[in-house]
């Protein structure tokens, strides 16, 4: 710690010093699964008390229309929560965004409801790691540099979105928008348990295809009907082989289809692809529709093609080296050790980095197991943690 100014020690300390664990315990008590608008409104609600008291202007944003295809093939509207927004100094020189999610995987009737505290290391319990430990650490790393010296030099944007772990649907323009002009970006999703960080992601892409036949007598009139099963198939079987060296293909699920004697005429097909670079989804988002009209032509049903690439790779370019950097010889002043590797995972850094910002989005608590009953969080990682944010927030303030 040698290397710290005075200034930045006390930043740390007031950081690490702030009661934390109480945050994260409430917060994780309130079920915020991304479906349950109710726990949504009193977890946004809870957010705002918290962060409202930043200095700047703190509003609930509505979430953007979102669609998805129903079990009759048609597209319904979801509903979603609304998204927290804190806007701090805009005319500042230098100005950062931090990013975290209010949501969860888990919903309102799942068992993983209750907190444990595992042992001295370990809190468990739903969304402590992703990423309410986060959000609480987030917090006690703001309050400290808004007591340094230094804070009138940083005007920076909080979004805290309902709709992350369902891949930011509506709120991706609003990430967007605030990232536009924006120096750096530091995202709180959990690091692993021994610290490490998430480096380089890829892509994800979701879709549903449904396909609408003519149904028909299996035995009396077959040759009259068109079969939507049969017709997903063949879509099914063609897209499983765009898969390459820079893109997976993962068809998840038919649906559709009913009695045996009866030609099928609705079918849904929903595939996940993961792009590791922009030239895969430019290539297999075309290569996809070309394959649904051919098949729709051959086999006589319309086909529909619905959804997107909604989150495209984040590889490691200078930008984001440079910010790694200063994370990791921040840590390194902190007797941290820091290190980062690529990931399969995604998570809205993939979208701050589309928009041309650095970002480091693993700021968050150390901890494992997440989206599952045995989530937990390493209690100890959250003054740690909350040390090298203020730290970090510090530095990008002198380099600028």
């Amino acid at each position: 710690m040698e290397r710290m100014t005075t200034i930045e020690r006390d930043a740390v300390a007031s950081a690490a010093a702030y009661p934390m664990l109480p945050l994260v315990e409430g917060w994780a008590a309130i079920n915020s699964g991304t479906r349950n608008l109710t726990g949504l409104a009193v977890m946004a609600d809870r957010l705002a008390e918290q962060f409202g008291t930043l200095p700047g202007t703190l509003r609930l944003v509505e979430p953007e229309r979102v669609e998805r295809v129903g079990a009759d093939g048609r597209l319904t509207e979801i509903g979603h929560g609304r998204h927290l927004h804190l806007s701090v100094r805009p005319e500042a020189t230098v100005r950062m965004l931090f990013t975290g999610h209010m949501d969860t995987v888990y919903p309102v009737d799942h068992p993983f409801q209750a907190l444990t505290r595992i042992d001295a290391e370990r809190l468990g319990g739903p969304g402590v790691a992703d990423m309410k430990g986060g959000l609480a650490l987030l917090f006690a790393a703001l309050q400290a540099v808004e007591q340094s010296p230094l804070a009138g030099r940083l005007g920076y944007d909080v979004m805290i979105n309902s709709d992350e772990e369902t891949g930011s649907a509506s709120s991706a323009a609003l990430i967007a928008r605030l990232a536009a002009g924006k120096v750096a970006a530091l995202t709180y999703e959990p690091a692993l348990p021994d610290g490490t960080l998430a480096g380089a992601r890829g892509g994800t892409g979701n879709f549903t295809i449904v396909v609408r036949g003519r149904s028909a007598h299996a035995g009396r009139n077959p040759e009259e009907g068109r079969n939507a099963i049969v017709a997903a198939a063949r879509i099914t079987l063609e897209l499983a082989q765009l898969g390459s060296d820079d893109i997976t293909v993962n068809p998840a699920r038919i649906d559709g289809g009913g009695p045996n004697n009866v030609v099928p005429d609705l079918a849904m097909l929903h595939v996940n692809f993961r792009p590791r670079a922009l030239a895969a989804i430019e290539r297999t988002g075309p290569a996809m529709k070309a394959i649904a009209e051919r098949i729709a032509a051959e086999h006589d049903v319309g086909v529909e093609v619905h959804g997107s690439f909604n989150r495209p790779p984040k590889p490691i370019d200078d930008g984001a080296g440079r910010l790694f950097e200063t994370v990791r010889a921040a840590g390194a002043d902190l007797g941290l050790t820091i290190g980062w590797r690529a990931t399969g995972g995604v998570c809205d850094g993939n979208n701050i980095a589309a928009a041309g910002v650095p970002v480091v989005d693993t700021m968050g608590v150390r901890g494992g197991a997440i989206h599952s009953p045995d989530e937990f969080m390493l209690v100890d990682s959250l003054p740690e943690r909350a040390g090298l944010s203020a730290l970090t927030i510090l530095r990008i303030i002198g380099a600028a």
